[in-house]
This record gives C-alpha cells, structure tokens and sequence, in this order.
C-alpha cells in the first residue's frame, strides 16, 4: 500500500482518548451511552460496562448500563457485551458465520430456543436442560443470529429472552462492525480485527476490503495500518490536556488489544505482563493519559498499584475517581488501598 501519513504513538494515543471520550466526559444522555458503546462495552467482569460508562460519560448511576437505550448481548468472542439497542445487528450479525455448518448449527439452535423460550424469560442453564442440552455454553452460538439477548448482573446466571432478528444483511453489519474497530482501535488492521471479533480471517479480511475507498493507509511506530478517512484530520489536531485519572475495568476498549499493538500502549515488558495477565485481567490506571498501574476491587475496597511515584495532585485525582464509582449496593465510603509500599489507606464518599 502506499503510505500517505506518518503517526507517532503520542499522535495515536490522543485520538484515541479524544474518539473514547477518555479526556473530557460526555453530557449524560442516550447519545453519550450509545458514543460509549460505540466498539461494545464489555461486561465480562460483573459492571465492567457500568464503570466503562463511568469514564466516558458525566452522571453516570449504578442503573446506567440498563438504560433502555441499551441491550446486552454475548458479543465478540461471544464476550458479554453492553451494547446500544439501535446496533444489536452490528454486534450479532456481524458475527454470523457464512459457512454452512456453523451457519447451521447458530440458526438450529437460535430456533430451538426460541420454542423453548415462547416468548419468556428464562435462566441460561434452565433454557438449556428444556433443550435437551448439557452444556449451556452452546446456547451461546445463537447470539450471532441477533435472536438473543440477556440480562446478566453477575450475582447469578444470565437470564435469556428472544427478541426480533434485526432487519440487516449480515455482510452490511460486518463491514460496519470493521468501521467501528477502525475508529476506535484505530490505526488497526484486518487481522487485529479478526482477533478482537473472534471472526474467519477470510471474513474479517474481506470487510476491511469493502471499506478500502473509506480507510486511508498510515506507518505507525509498529509498521503499516489504517485510518478511517474522515478520521485522519483528529490525528492533525492539537493535542488536549488528559483527564487527571481515570479507573478502566478490565476489558475495556482502552486496552482491549493483542499482540504488538500491546507494545504501543505500554512500552515496557513487565508492566505488560501486569495489565494482561494469563488469567483475569486487572483495571488500567490512566493517568494524564498513560496508563501507569493498574487496580482491582474487591467489595468496597479498591487496591491501586502504580508503576512508578505519583504525585500528591495525581493520587488526590486516582482517589476522587474510585471515589466516584457509581456502584449498585455501595452506600458507604470506598476504602482506597496503596499498594505500592505506602502504609495508609483512606476512604472516600461513594
């Protein structure tokens, strides 16, 4: 390809903040929830996408993530996703297999379910035993039909319903689920697409081949990739002051990445092997825009560990936010605990 623009990681990372609304929060609303979930808000992690929403937009509540601009759905890599009603066909069948068996078994099982369901509500191994299945995980491959959704709060297993199929050829929601990964993952290429949607790379490289009059070719620190073109004038843009902190729930779209493109996020090796770790993943602390530690929860207590010494204005800013977090069932104070040699540990209104 021939490369028309040269992007430096500072370059990348501030558009990415600007398109993931990371630096200044959205005004709460539906139009801010569906920018949000604009590549899906995984919800893997229980309120994982509440605490998505929570960086992103301002007046977040705990019942955000169930606002009835909202649907969630078994999305990429059939992952548990927030996603806004108005794209379920971008989230589902733009997963849809087109080879005959797969396409097959989704649509044999879409239709079983939904005799079973009739209409209901039902929990997800309940649905499955009435299905004659023994392993409720299958039901899973019905998401892609856009037949499916759910309700999962983490306390308990998901409750399932069927909803209309969504009136979209599945080709269409490929090439426009490619577009959101190009925009917010962006400068990407076909095969991280393939990765991140959990597709046939013949699939994920075609959609990306229906885009090529809509993408323009850029070099990157980590080799050559694209742009969508009307994006290309963000990454011309001065860049803005980063938030002071933000607190990313594990799965988030800021560090959803595999492979080099981790490189680019966080140069060093070890702190890598910290964020994405072989099993579950921890939070990302984002600081002025660099993610410098990370973070887990456990009930009320939030522990923090930061890669290096922040200062006291950074700390006060990592504090507020976990302070802030707008938790279903946190009617008191959030514990915060340094772990990074420091021996206090302080609470903060919820």
């Amino acid at each position: 390809m021939t490369t028309r623009l040269e992007l430096t990681r500072s370059q990348i990372l501030a558009f990415r903040r600007r398109v993931a609304a990371l630096d200044e929060q959205l005004p709460r609303g539906q139009d801010a929830l569906r920018r949000a979930a604009w590549a899906g808000l995984q919800d893997s992690m229980p309120r994982a996408a509440l605490l998505s929403i929570h960086a992103r937009m301002a007046g977040t509540e705990p019942a955000s993530w169930e606002d009835p601009s909202l649907v969630q759905v078994w999305g990429p890599r059939f992952s548990a996703y927030v996603v806004a009603r108005r794209d379920l066909a971008v989230f589902t069948l733009g997963r849809l297999p087109d080879e005959a068996g797969p396409l097959k078994r989704a649509q044999d099982i879409a239709a079983r379910l939904g005799a079973v369901l009739a209409g209901a509500r039902m929990p997800f191994s309940e649905a499955a035993r009435a299905m004659g299945e023994s392993d409720a995980n299958r039901l899973r491959y019905a998401a892609p039909t856009g037949t499916v959704v759910m309700r999962w709060d983490g306390a308990r297993q998901p409750e399932i319903w069927n909803v209309p199929a969504p009136e979209m050829e599945p080709q269409d929601a490929r090439i426009e689920l490619a577009r959101r990964y190009v925009h917010v993952f962006g400068p990407a290429t076909p095969e991280a697409f393939v990765t991140w949607a959990g597709v046939r790379p013949v699939r994920g490289i075609a959609a990306f081949a229906a885009l090529s009059r809509s993408l323009t070719p850029v070099r990157t620190p980590l080799g050559e990739a694209w742009i969508l073109s009307e994006d290309e004038s963000l990454f011309g843009v001065a860049i803005r002051p980063s938030a002071p902190a933000r607190l990313l729930p594990s799965g988030d779209t800021w560090f959803l990445l595999q492979g080099a493109d981790r490189e680019l996020l966080v140069p060093e090796e070890r702190q890598r092997r910290a964020l994405w770790t072989s099993r579950v993943w921890p939070g990302a602390l984002l600081v002025e825009g660099e993610i410098v530690g990370t973070w887990r929860r456990a009930e009320h207590v939030v522990t923090i560990q930061p890669w290096r010494r922040l200062s006291s204005p950074q700390r006060a800013a990592v504090e507020a936010e976990a302070g802030a977090f707008p938790l279903p069932g946190i009617n008191r104070s959030m514990a915060i605990r340094w772990d990074d040699g420091s021996p206090e540990e302080k609470h903060n209104g919820s």
